[in-house]
């Protein structure tokens, strides 16, 4: 998450604020990546009356003219243009036909324009090649599919790639890495707008986790752990997430899994992707923004119930993981006054 600039402004008591830019437009193209524009329409593009008026508006602008094809032998059309790209508020490029493919000069323009103009960009997996051929990524953190990481260094020197994060959030200019972390990124894009219910909401119709921890790193060359191997890390893990307040030294944790402690940590590993330690923290400081989120309680409250001890503690984790504080956080993400109705 990108560091929160602190700002104030002053401003005549009877000025209103500007209605946001609800038009969410997505990129379509020859070649188009089916998956990761479905993410966009299912997130962006369906009718859902139970979160109020304010709600996404959804179009589809064409890179190029005439029939287009898609993964998985489609063929169609799309309704509008780069025109299209003007009038967003939002503009998701929802992967790109090939990371050798070049990318045309007018669609860069385009997006450039539209970013000055105050729209928000946001690339899936394979899409950020396009972001960054307009030169939007420079001077900027940015994340692509684990695939893509070195080709992405190499070409694009000023962008600062993060190998092993789901998404990063550069404020105005947004990046994925593979095609399903593009779920988590728009997810997380709802939850600045309209909060944590709203992005809790969507999740469910999704059927998938409102927010995932952890980064890549845990998804690539990852055996699947082997029945015997779940039966006794999978009571340990349940164990672990449901009492965060509890100590937990790799002794104990081995013991209860019934194995020798360097046993324990080798496959604990190759289960999660990370240490016990590690795991821990990051359920912990999971629980932490679940409660900034939901609930009005003190920060050394939210601390201590999420198992980080102190505030100072919370803090000191949130600036490190996060790069951001835990009141910034609850500013941002926290429970908007207007919610959504429930279905």
């Amino acid at each position: 998450m990108a560091r929160l600039p602190y700002i104030v402004k002053i401003m005549p008591k009877h000025d209103t604020p500007p209605s946001p830019n609800r038009l969410v437009v997505a990129l379509a193209y020859d070649g188009l990546c089916t998956f990761e524009f479905g993410v966009a329409v299912e997130v962006f593009g369906l009718a859902r009356p139970e979160m109020g008026e304010d709600w996404y508006r959804f179009a589809v602008a064409a890179v190029d003219e005439g029939e287009m094809r898609a993964t998985g032998g489609v063929r169609f059309t799309a309704d509008g243009g780069l025109d299209l790209i003007a009038q967003a508020g939002t503009i998701i490029v929802p992967g790109w036909r090939g990371i050798d493919a070049p990318v045309p000069e007018d669609l860069c323009a385009a997006l450039r324009q539209a970013h000055e103009n105050g729209a928000r960009l946001l690339s899936i997996c394979s899409g950020v090649f396009v972001l960054a051929a307009s030169g939007l990524l420079n001077g900027r953190q940015a994340t692509t599919h684990w695939r893509y990481t070195d080709a992405l260094k190499a070409r694009f020197g000023e962008i600062e790639v993060l190998p092993d994060v789901l998404y990063v959030d550069s404020d105005t200019v947004l990046t994925s890495a593979g095609s399903a972390a593009g779920i988590d990124l728009c997810l997380h894009l709802i939850r600045r707008d309209f909060g944590a219910k709203a992005a809790n909401m969507v999740a469910r119709r999704l059927v998938v986790p409102p927010h995932r921890d952890g980064g890549q790193a845990q998804f690539i060359n990852k055996a699947v752990p082997e029945a015997h191997e779940k039966a006794r890390l999978g009571p340990v893990l349940d164990r672990m997430q449901a009492t965060l307040t509890e100590d937990y030294t790799v002794a104990r944790l081995a013991n209860m899994a019934g194995m020798s402690s360097r046993t324990f940590l080798r496959r604990f590993e190759a289960a999660t992707g990370t240490t016990p330690a590690k795991w821990l923290l990051l359920q912990r400081l999971s629980k932490a923004k679940d409660l900034l989120e939901t609930s009005k309680l003190g920060m050394e409250a939210i601390a201590e119930t999420s198992g980080l001890g102190s505030a100072a503690n919370l803090r000191h984790h949130f600036r490190q993981q996060f790069s951001t504080t835990p009141a910034a956080y609850r500013e941002r993400f926290g429970a908007k006054t207007v919610m959504p109705r429930e279905a």
